[in-house]
């Protein structure tokens, strides 16, 4: 009985070891992907600084929001991403949907806070003020903490399944702060421009800024999705890398 014990033990530690070799390669839908990321990100730039016409109010301060929107609107996507992946380990006990979770928490945090420095920035130039506890700033700063606390709970908790419950709990409460930021300009007093892309009209926007601005969103979702198939892998391989630890002690 031991015996058959410790050689699926063994089976199982070298099935581990090949996993791990396996997910250490890097992937041809990566390489895929940081070519069309680096492109993309090449011609957006060229076409922030170039080919969209200059702000008559803003100058060319304006053209940080071509930076600053499409961070933002992919750093409040991402709690949607975790928050689906926790759900979906809930039901299916899949730990692929916790590695998903994870990598997108990481990236949530990534993002928003680039949204909320190059809007500190942006901020300066326009209202005087590096930060000011408008509606919409505000709000988005919670979203950073409820990101940041999503994180350190998992840290704190491990890679185990209350971890994993825990953290999909707290991402479909802060899930809920998502709405609230897109509405905060429409339902408060706000220094904060209204949105350019409202739901249900048409885009506040002149042909040429808006044809920038979604280069500049398909390129940030580009360098997102690369990034979100590099941390995916490393969540895979510390979790192999953990499992192969304790099979070891």
């Amino acid at each position: 009985m031991a015996l058959a014990r410790r050689e699926t033990d063994v089976e199982r530690r070298d099935a581990d070891v090949g996993k791990l070799e396996r997910v250490s390669r890097f992937p041809i839908v990566s390489t895929v992907l940081l070519a069309l990321a680096f492109t993309g990100m090449m011609i957006s730039i060229w076409m922030i600084f170039l080919y969209a016409p200059t702000d008559a109010i803003e100058g060319d301060a304006q053209r940080i929001f071509y930076f600053h929107l499409p961070s933002a609107i992919l750093g409040m996507l991402s709690l949607g991403i975790v928050a689906l992946g926790g759900i979906v380990y809930l039901w299916k006990k899949d730990e692929r949907w916790d590695w998903a979770a994870r990598a997108a928490a990481e990236l949530g945090t990534v993002f928003l806070t680039f949204a909320l420095i190059t809007g500190s920035i942006w901020g300066r130039t326009t209202w005087g003020t590096w930060w000011t506890w408008d509606a919409r700033l505000t709000t988005t700063l919670i979203l950073w903490f409820i990101y940041i606390g999503y994180l350190m709970l998992r840290s704190y908790m491990g890679r185990t399944p209350a971890s994993a419950r825990a953290g999909a709990v707290l991402a479909l409460i802060g899930l809920i702060d998502v709405p609230i930021i897109y509405e905060s300009v429409n339902w408060w007093r706000t220094l904060h421009p209204q949105s350019v892309l409202p739901i249900g009209s048409s885009p506040q926007l002149p042909p040429e800024m808006l044809l920038t601005l979604v280069v500049a969103f398909v390129a940030f979702t580009l360098l997102f999705s690369f990034l979100m198939v590099q941390l995916y892998q490393l969540e895979k391989m510390q979790t192999l890398a953990q499992r192969l630890r304790t099979s070891l002690e």
